[in-house]
């Protein structure tokens, strides 16, 4: 306490000095219109930048709760899209027609692991058994496909991601219908293989290859790339063809798992199969 007594009767001149242009501020502004207004503007102006910065910043630390608002709403606005319901006749298609039925849901999940740079590359998903996840679930975003589930626990579950050596999906090339097969051959993870495709068809880089949906797993339609180069080998009668994947498999954060609520129903009646 003596130490700014002390501090305050070496600098009082100063003190008083500044105490002297507050007052005379405060007189100007109360007593002038116009400089009142230049005074209100000018704070005025300072609160709103600085607290735009602050709102900036709050944004910036609630960007994980809006991004999980987000994927929750796209998820059920996937799950309302006329694709995801069953067309049982020939009529127009109302979301409220008896006739129709749901054939896909959509769950948005967290990707809490993800690997790119082995030759079988797993994702780990925050969803388990307890939010209805099961094996053999289709694994999506919103820039193609992701991977299918393999394992899981009461909590999360793993995902074969569409860089692993295992898995296999069915693909249409958009234009003209032709059904391969996309494998990832462990080289470059923006890339993979189509396969299957008869060396008459005719293609284009840049045709779009999306699911056949023959899997019962992947719905029909999903976006899965483009194609970047193709060739015909001599003595083959089948295309070798490179695809660059739509989804950047390394920068994975949100996905959806798709249930398909009639996987069942075909899986059973596929046994029944007879072949000829």
């Amino acid at each position: 306490m003596r130490y700014l007594l002390s501090f305050i009767l070496r600098h009082h001149f100063t003190f008083l000095f500044i105490l002297l242009e507050v007052i005379a501020v405060w007189l100007v502004v109360n007593h002038s219109f116009y400089q009142h207004s230049r005074v209100t503007g000018m704070i005025s102006e300072m609160t709103g930048s600085v607290q735009t910065r602050i709102n900036s910043v709050y944004e910036y630390l609630h960007l994980k709760k809006v991004n999980e608002s987000l994927a929750m709403e796209n998820a059920l606005l996937r799950s309302k899209l006329k694709e995801s319901y069953l067309l049982t006749d020939t009529m127009r298609f109302y979301q409220s027609d008896t006739a129709n039925k749901q054939e896909y849901s959509y769950l948005y999940a967290k990707v809490i692991s993800n690997d790119v740079k082995s030759r079988s590359n797993y994702l780990m998903l925050n969803k388990g058994s307890r939010h209805g996840i099961r094996t053999d679930m289709a694994v999506i975003s919103p820039d193609g496909i992701v991977g299918i589930v393999s394992k899981v626990s009461s909590n999360f579950c793993w995902v074969n991601s569409m860089l692993h050596k295992q898995t296999r999906i069915s693909a249409r090339i958009r234009k003209n219908g032709f059904v391969g097969t996309i494998t990832w051959d462990g080289m470059n993870h923006a890339y993979g293989r189509l396969q299957d495709i008869p060396a008459n068809v005719q293609l284009s880089k840049g045709d779009t290859v999306v699911t056949s949906g023959y899997s019962h797993i992947f719905p029909p339609n999903l976006m899965i790339g483009t194609i970047a180069d193709y060739r015909v080998a001599e003595g083959y009668n089948f295309y070798d063809i490179s695809l660059k994947f739509s989804q950047e498999y390394n920068r994975l954060s949100w996905v959806y798992v798709v249930t398909d609520f009639y996987r069942d129903e075909k899986i059973y009646l596929e046994r029944f199969r007879v072949d000829e």
